[in-house]
């Protein structure tokens, strides 16, 4: 593998998200930092403990997984389909770089910007309301593999994209969608059977799910079903990726 092209395809993109650090960072921050504010302060102190744990409590995992699924996605989109905008990924394609190293260096780069984030935003709810991590290893582990693996579909999202709106439609219509009824604001465990059932084909309760036992121990679903389904959805969006470089798709036309 060809590092110094890895590291400087990587740096480049870490010193734009320096450059342009109140969009990247400080803007999520304060966003999720008012839904810790509405919901976790001012309507979580009217709302019961979900499972032994305050409701303000409760919601942090779900808030940090919205914000770090959209951003993935977003980052990751709009690192691949600015060079294909402005003509310039014709010279990284020619250029003696591989397709392996490309890919690591746009979803390492946006993988990075969502961890960082992420923990910013747990440093943040800390603040509001009282954490505890009853697993941190595993906290890391889903915090890490959820980031890289919606970083691959946003990086599938900017070479399907043929316009900056294109870029926001799914991180809008079904990122986020997905997220808030994917238990990121109550447990599944008060839906009725029939809708429990339906909630379990929405892929992102596993996330969720996963990401909130490693601070509580209690989860929708088991962990090892957690952490298999992101490990699933990881291997599918390589296969997407690797089939759109192997075919060219709208890369090189």
């Amino acid at each position: 593998m060809n590092l110094y092209a890895v590291r400087a395809i990587y740096n480049f993109e870490m010193a734009r998200t320096r450059r342009t650090l109140m969009q990247s960072i400080i803007s999520p921050v304060i966003s999720t930092s008012l839904y810790f504010v509405v919901f976790g302060a001012a309507i979580g102190s009217r709302i019961p403990e979900i499972e032994g744990v305050s409701y303000g409590a409760f919601i942090v995992p779900g808030l940090i997984m919205l914000s770090l699924l959209t951003q993935s996605v977003s980052n990751a989109s709009f690192g691949i389909y600015f060079p294909r905008f402005t003509g310039t990924i014709y010279e990284l394609l020619s250029a003696p770089v591989s397709y392996l190293e490309i890919v690591v260096s746009y979803v390492g780069a946006a993988a990075t910007k969502s961890v960082v984030l992420g923990l910013i935003m747990l440093a943040t709810a800390a603040l509001f309301v009282p954490l505890r991590i009853e697993h941190p290893v595993w906290m890391m582990l889903f915090l890490v593999l959820t980031a890289v693996t919606f970083s691959l579909l946003g990086f599938i999202i900017g070479i399907w994209a043929d316009g900056f709106e294109k870029l926001q439609l799914v991180p809008l219509l079904i990122i986020t969608p997905l997220t808030f009824l994917g238990g990121s604001f109550y447990s599944t465990h008060i839906l009725p059977p029939f809708w429990r059932t339906v909630t379990l084909f929405n892929p992102v309760v596993y996330l969720i799910s996963g990401f909130r036992w490693s601070f509580y121990g209690i989860a929708d679903v088991s962990v090892g079903v957690s952490l298999v389904m992101t490990v699933v959805f990881l291997t599918v969006f390589l296969a997407i990726i690797a089939w759109m470089f192997r075919t060219g798709y709208r890369l090189k036309n």
